[in-house]
């Protein structure tokens, strides 16, 4: 029994008590021991206590507060915290019932986003769509770079990746609903005094705090309190890059562009930075928009120079070409191009953006946009239409939210297994160990990892965390050598024309390829790419095979002696 249930109890004893008390020993001990005659007595009733019933009342009523209280404070307890940053930097407190307790700004940004919103009381998901509407509407993610980041705190672990996934899911519909080509990034974050400790110097959440220290930890030269002022996106590219050295960051790359047309900050009318801090060379592209016109610049990334951009722009006059006077393509017509080329509708490219630009004294439109999990960039000629540039990067970070919203939640560990034992044709009764996991890259779910063993044989899995595919299969076999000399289990068979474990020669190039197709049930003519090369690993030879089959590529070792299977793997494109 805890300490809240005794002191009920206790309550309960006392209020009955008070209800009906026992005057029995009272009376005894005010009584003497007396002889002499017997006087008989008639029995008398005792008039009926009203209230009793009353005392009874109340001590239930003390039952019902206690409830009652015990209620709302589970109602009140902080259950999960969330955390969404982009520059602003925003936290949620939620209760087990996934209804927001508080909504804290944590920085000056964040304070612009969250300005005339009560968010207290409302639901997780509403709040977050509230906020994430805010960041669209103060243009915080509507360029391809831009990105946002969920992270969840809370000490339920499958309730902290079940509220991960739904809240990328959410994001990600959103973002996707507004045609914006921001990524989303996800994260759960565990307790971690130090980590805290540093959230909380710097004014920043924990969730960003974490990120902050994993690009600290590809360079340790480079301090915390200044990357805690980097925006998420310049945080992302710098782990992507190996954290090189420490970027100059938004406002310094503004201020050289600006210094650099020979402007007045106050003639300005705003300005918008881009990082590029995953090219080469690292930038950031600034964009000033002013009362003569809008001017783009390349700022080095490192060194605050100015790489590209026209100087003293009040010195042009008017001999900046603008399309319609010089007869040249407008910027409609350049995003049909690059749309056209890409083979990519206009409604499914996301984070669409055309702006102009020059490039070595060439006019030209700049069109950006993502679809399908890859990023394209065109450089259109002004003049002609024609495409000078066009680029297609496949999207690591990119969130493919479309497959967990399909389904609306993970498949769970069982159906991975499922999955798994169902590919190896293996029974979970016949494996001596089982164990499935959620993988994580970089704070983001990834998929299932599954591995078991199976007599002599390991395996190793990826499965879709949203639909159950297999992504990756791997098997790796470990005979067992008997006393006789000849291999134990499935290990110890041969190929069909080869020798034996017992003799020295091996079975030869093409019977080890025919083992290899044969076990991934593949004929030689859907092959394509294959390689076999024999190797000698402390005295044990195998052959190494390696081919590809339609969307899929195969790996295997194979026992030069016995043809037996050692290892095959299979990763789909």
């Amino acid at each position: 029994m805890d300490i809240r249930e005794q002191e009920i109890e206790q309550r309960l004893r006392t209020a009955m008590d008070h209800a009906a008390p026992d005057p029995l020993d009272r009376i005894l001990a005010s009584c003497t021991e007396q002889k002499g005659t017997v006087i008989p007595m008639t029995e008398f009733k005792k008039p009926r206590r009203r209230w009793a019933p009353l005392a009874v009342a109340a001590a239930l009523a003390v039952v019902c507060c206690a409830f009652g209280l015990t209620s709302w404070r589970s109602a009140s307890a902080v259950a999960s915290v969330v955390s969404l940053d982009v520059n602003p930097s925003i936290q949620l407190q939620v209760n087990k019932n996934e209804k927001v307790l508080a909504a804290d700004a944590l920085n000056e940004d964040a304070e612009v986003i969250l300005d005339g919103m009560d968010l207290k009381g409302t639901q997780l998901k509403v709040a977050v769509n509230a906020i994430v509407g805010s960041l669209l509407q103060n243009g915080y993610l509507d360029r391809l770079s831009s990105a946002i980041l969920i992270s969840v705190e809370d000490d339920d672990a499958l309730r902290a990746v079940r509220l991960e996934s739904d809240l990328t899911s959410e994001v990600g519909t959103a973002l996707q609903n507004a045609s914006a080509g921001a990524a989303v990034l996800s994260q759960v974050v565990g307790y971690d005094a130090e980590l805290i400790s540093l959230a909380q110097g710097s004014s920043i959440s924990v969730g960003k705090a974490a990120m902050v220290r994993d690009v600290q930890a590809l360079n340790g030269q480079l301090d915390f309190n200044a990357l805690s002022a980097l925006s998420v996106e310049e945080l992302k590219q710098l782990r992507e890059t190996g954290a090189p050295a420490m970027p100059v960051g938004k406002d310094a790359a503004a201020q050289a562009a600006i210094a650099c047309a020979g402007l007045t900050a106050s003639a300005v009318t705003y300005y918008d930075v881009d990082p590029e801090l995953d090219e080469y060379p690292a930038h950031y592209e600034v964009e000033l928009y002013t009362a003569g016109g809008e001017f783009s610049y390349d700022v080095d990334a490192w060194t605050g120079e100015v790489l590209k951009g026209p100087a003293n722009v009040s010195n042009l006059g008017t001999s900046a070409p603008t399309t319609a006077a010089s007869g040249g393509i407008t910027a409609d017509k350049a995003k049909s191009i690059a749309l056209a080329d890409a083979g990519v509708s206009e409604s499914a490219a996301l984070g669409l953006q055309v702006k102009q630009d020059w490039d070595d004294g060439i006019a030209l439109y700049e069109v950006e946009f993502r679809s399908g999990g890859a990023e394209y960039e065109y450089d259109i000629r002004l003049s002609d239409g024609a495409i000078l540039k066009s680029e297609r990067d496949e999207d690591n970070n990119y969130t493919h939210f479309a497959s967990a919203s399909s389904s609306g939640a993970l498949i769970g560990e069982a159906a991975a297994q499922s999955a798994a034992l169902t590919h190896a044709g293996v029974k979970e009764a016949d494996t001596s160990y089982l164990s499935c996991r959620l993988e994580y890259d970089d704070g983001r779910l990834e998929c299932y990892e599954v591995e078991f063993r199976a007599g002599s044989t390991e395996y190793e899995y990826e499965i879709g965390p949203y639909d159950g595919a297999v992504w990756k299969a791997e098997r790796e076999s470990h005979a067992a050598v008997s006393t006789s000399g000849t291999t134990d289990g499935a290990t110890s068979s041969t190929v069909s024309g080869g020798s034996s474990s017992s003799g020295s020669s091996f079975i030869g190039a093409e019977a080890a390829k025919a083992a290899a197709l044969a076990h991934a049930g593949v004929s030689t003519s859907a092959v394509r790419e294959m390689e076999c090369e024999l190797d000698e690993d402390d005295g044990s030879y195998r052959y190494e095979i390696e081919f590809k089959s339609a969307q899929t590529e195969y790996e295997y070792e194979i026992d030069a002696r016995t043809g037996a299977v050692l290892k095959a793997q299979q990763d789909h494109d």
